[in-house]
């Protein structure tokens, strides 16, 4: 099936102006060294490899140099030594470039997969660190594009490119050496196309640069609609979006396609031109070395010799031509690969670590907005939790529940104002120890591809025994159906744990919550999308999970905090009404309002 553009962005002629991108933050220089510091560690293999490529390139002028005494002194002067030693000193030359050439290439793919894993592991370490933020402004598919794509282009930029620049770079000056040996005015206009060659370099690297940025940005893209697909195909299907995510994404591929038929427009259209200049030196070459032989001023294995050597330069010369598009390919996903690694981690100022905390929550006059300037999501919000309290926050979606619980972890931070535990501001606590007071069960479960028990011992700072697992699932209510699957704790559930119903996925984070025995509880939709008898099980498990901790639970199904110890009740990023149910259906306000259009139009499955 074809695949055909109907978006309102219209057809894509060749010739569309495409976005300027941002100026580098580093030079070319400034960002190879950079890439060169992840090889520094793998220095004794690296110097292997180059080893081998420097004598596998000497030995392209060997050969050009062998073809003197092979005609001189086998075909002209039928010298019997020259007869048998020349033949002989081929086959050794050969064996050399053989070895030369697999230790080279063998100890460089070595250097280049470790450097690879190396990159890769740093830019997941830095996403690890980074802030709620960052993944707000950057989509997944756009750094997984970082960690697959890109890394593989600044592995060419790093190995092949710099093989490419050893070898054919030493061949070249090898070959130009022995040709000025040979015969040095004629080597003279073999020199005379090296600047122009590099002009040629020069002005096809800025222009290579700046499409390999757009290529990786465009990538990037293609990466985030083929995501969506797949996780959104459900909905795909049964809201029949498959002709708009085809057009979707063949706007995308065109663009990429694009832009790949740019860059190899630009690497070709230098090539003839230096080959054109190439050609024309070796004929004026021929012509005046022809001169020469007339006037026995060079020999007939002399000039094979010398026109061999400026002939085998070709093939360098051409691979040194298009290595620059390999580098500016590197160098540009360097760019995109050191602006993720330079990227500012989450503030972790905090000089004091907590112990295990009381529980003892207030917030002061506490302020909070996603971007300078913007509206404020959260306006002037005091609050004071004593500790084993159960709080319930409702109000209308966008009220600011949500985002008042993410600054308790420092998922935020507030735009002013403090939140305390135990009378201690958290901007002062440790990240790893705040954290670790705090436990977390959301409407939205993630769970991961591996067993039950590692998701249940998931953070763990040692692997908990397997009773302790066992004792948080069954306190969950999790074992009956955990006895019930083919390999019980040892199962392994699916990406996302898509082969457990919705009650039971609830339940698994339940008891990972249950295993962390953290102080502080944080319940965000915890039972809003689970059928009737689901919900019950998971209630028993989550009054379970409340007992001795403070508890925060955000809810819109009013009937499941009734029990609340107090009722906090928000409208546009300000708390309207403190209460227990019964006096805030007494107050007659905004609490009671909901309660009776939940009355009315009961919610929930």
């Amino acid at each position: 099936m074809h695949c055909h553009d109907t978006s309102a962005r219209g057809p894509l002629p060749f010739n569309v102006p495409l976005p300027k991108p941002k100026p580098p933050l580093m030079t070319s220089r400034e960002l190879y060294l950079r890439l060169l510091h992840y090889v520094k560690p793998h220095r004794r293999m690296f110097a292997l490899s180059l080893v081998g490529t420097v004598v596998l390139a000497l030995t392209e002028p060997a050969i050009a140099a062998l073809l003197k005494p092979l005609l001189d002194g086998s075909f002209v002067a039928r010298d019997p030594e020259a007869i048998r030693d020349v033949p002989l000193l081929l086959i050794g030359l050969f064996l050399i470039r053989s070895v030369a050439d697999f230790t080279g290439a063998v100890s460089m793919k070595w250097v280049a997969t470790r450097t690879v894993t190396d990159l890769r592991c740093a830019m997941l370490a830095r996403l690890l660190q980074l802030p709620t933020r960052y993944y707000d402004r950057h989509p997944s598919a756009t750094l997984l594009s970082k960690i697959t794509y890109d890394v593989t282009q600044v592995m060419t930029a790093c190995t092949d490119a710099l093989v490419t620049l050893v070898k054919d770079g030493v061949s070249v000056l090898g070959l130009l050496a022995w040709m000025f040996y040979l015969n040095w005015k004629l080597s003279l206009l073999t020199l005379a196309i090296a600047p122009l060659i590099a002009l040629v370099m020069r002005l096809s690297s800025r222009r290579l640069r700046q499409l390999s940025r757009r290529l990786q940005g465009e990538m990037g893209e293609l990466n985030r609609v083929v995501e969506e697909v797949l996780t959104g195909h459900k909905v795909v299907k049964i809201f029949g979006g498959q002709d708009y995510e085809r057009a979707r994404f063949f706007r995308t591929a065109n663009w990429v396609r694009r832009l790949q038929m740019k860059l190899a427009t630009s690497v070709e259209s230098s090539v003839p031109g230096i080959q054109l200049l190439g050609v024309l030196a070796l004929t004026a070459v021929i012509y005046l070395a022809s001169l020469e032989s007339a006037q026995g001023n060079i020999t007939v294995g002399g000039f094979v010799s010398l026109f061999g050597a400026m002939a085998m330069m070709f093939a360098p010369i051409k691979r040194l031509t298009r290595v620059n598009d390999q580098l500016q390919r590197g160098l540009a996903a360097a760019e995109s690969i050191f602006a993720l690694l330079d990227a500012t981690p989450e503030p972790d100022t905090g000089t004091r670590a907590l112990g295990r905390a009381r529980g003892e929550v207030r917030f002061e006059d506490v302020h909070f907005s996603y971007a300078s300037g913007a509206a404020q999501v959260l306006a002037g919000i005091d609050l004071d939790v004593r500790a084993g309290e159960t709080v319930a926050l409702v109000g209308a979606s966008g009220s600011g529940k949500t985002t008042l619980m993410a600054l308790l972890p420092r998922l935020y931070e507030p735009s002013a104002g403090r939140i305390r535990i135990d009378g201690i501001d958290i901007a002062e606590l440790t990240l790893a120890s705040l954290r670790a007071n705090i436990a977390y069960v959301s409407q939205d479960i993630v769970l991961f591809n591996d067993s039950v028990a590692a998701n249940i011992a998931y953070g763990s700072a040692t692997p908990p025994a397997r009773a302790a697992i066992e004792a948080a699932a069954a306190a969950a209510h999790a074992m009956e159906f955990i006895r019930e699957m083919p390999d019980g704790l040892d199962t392994v559930i699916g990406e996302r744990g898509t082969r457990l119903s919705g009650g039971q996925r609830q339940r698994i984070a339940i008891a990972r919550a249950l295993l962390k025995n953290a102080p502080i509880l944080i319940l965000d939709e915890a039972t809003s999308a689970l059928d009737t008898h689901s919900e019950r099980q998971v209630q028993q498990a989550l009054e379970r999970l409340r007992e001795g901790r403070t508890a925060f639970i955000i809810a819109h199904r009013l009937s499941t905090i009734e029990n609340a110890d107090r009722i906090v009740v928000m409208q546009k990023g300000a708390i309207v009404e403190i209460g227990t149910h019964a006096e805030l259906l007494a107050r007659d306000g905004v609490y009671a309002g909901l309660h009776r259009l939940q009355e009315t139009v009961p919610s929930g499955p």
